[in-house]
């Protein structure tokens, strides 16, 4: 098997942190934040009494920060609620904020050797080239086949070592692309091998149609060298993380466009101010099911802003990666 960091333990916490880490992100990304997390937070207590900023600052650039957020309940429950006390079997495992049927099989079956299989996408890939299963894996019908499969070949002496196992060796061996079929020890009896449908095997549904976005964020930057960020409050992406003003529009639009704004207007009522644009050409940052296109608007002015703060103090907020990359480039502007 690999060796990665969370393989030389056993303790649920560390695993559980892994896994929700790895959730939605390569394990080349995924590790340095494991080993930022686990050293800051070493244990679960200590994650529970930490600030939902704080954590979402040190997951910044991590994406999926619904997870952060989950973590951070499902630390504090097990701290208040359980003593700090991690749960040690599959069902009430599920129950956490934020772990799902994976993830929870994850934790069973390694800490606690649970024999509960582990599903996740090189499994699906790997199950579904070796039986030649056509049913979409990211259908209802899917993900009950394909888990009762497992659940049918997991080993019964080592359920957490065959899970790691299954899951590296569609890893390395039986990738998405370029295959390792010719060193494969199961190519005389893979189903989608012998029939020439390697590439076609695993199938996935129809896709969720992509939602653009027109993003037109606001940069002041006044006299006394200050800006003004806002909390995002709203059900939506990136919530509890910090941005500068938005005005959100259905289609790009120009200059005249967006000094007519009301966003423009209530934040510089009675101020003298020159606006200009930052990226001539829109900046496109894609998420799961929606493409954000962005412009940058600079607002120059010569008068003080309330409730502003310095943009050297930037760096204590958690931002979305897509104004990071921002700012890190405004700053270091001629």
């Amino acid at each position: 098997m690999r060796d990665l960091p969370w393989r030389k333990t056993k303790i649920p916490y560390l695993i559980w942190l892994s896994e929700i880490i790895l959730q939605q992100t390569r394990i080349a990304q995924g590790t340095a934040y494991f080993l930022k997390f686990s050293e800051k937070f070493p244990n679960i207590n200590l994650l529970a009494e930490a600030e939902e900023d704080e954590i979402l600052k040190l997951w910044q650039g991590l994406g999926y920060y619904s997870r952060a957020r989950n973590l951070h309940k499902s630390a504090i429950f097990i701290s208040n609620n359980l003593k700090g006390i991690f749960p040690d079997n599959y069902n009430d495992l599920i129950k956490l904020k934020g772990v799902g049927d994976y993830t929870a099989s994850a934790i069973a079956s390694i800490c606690f050797n649970e024999k509960t299989a582990t599903v996740d996408g090189n499994v699906y890939r790997f199950l579904s080239r070796f039986f030649g299963i056509s049913t979409p894996i990211n259908s209802t019908k899917g993900i009950r086949e394909f888990k009762s499969l497992a659940q049918s070949l997991i080993d019964n002496k080592n359920p957490g070592d065959h899970n790691q196992a299954i899951m590296d060796f569609g890893a390395l061996v039986c990738k998405p692309q370029n295959p390792n079929c010719n060193s494969c020890p199961f190519q005389n009896n893979c189903f989608a091998l012998l029939n020439n449908k390697v590439k076609e095997l695993p199938i996935k549904g129809n896709k969720i149609k992509i939602k653009k976005r027109y993003f037109n964020y606001l940069i002041v930057n006044s006299k006394n060298k200050k800006t003004i960020i806002y909390q995002r409050k709203d059900n939506d992406i990136w919530r509890n993380l910090y941005e500068f003003p938005l005005y959100e529009t259905e289609t790009q639009i120009d200059i005249k466009e967006i000094i007519k704004s009301p966003l423009v207007k209530s934040l510089l009522f009675q101020k003298s101010y020159n606006i200009s644009k930052f990226n001539q050409k829109l900046i496109v940052h894609k998420l799961t099911h929606q493409h954000l296109y962005s412009t940058f608007w600079i607002i120059d002015t010569n008068e003080p802003m309330e409730k502003s703060i310095s943009w050297e103090k930037l760096s204590n907020f958690a931002l979305p990666t897509l104004l990071q990359n921002f700012v890190d480039k405004y700053q270091k502007r001629d």
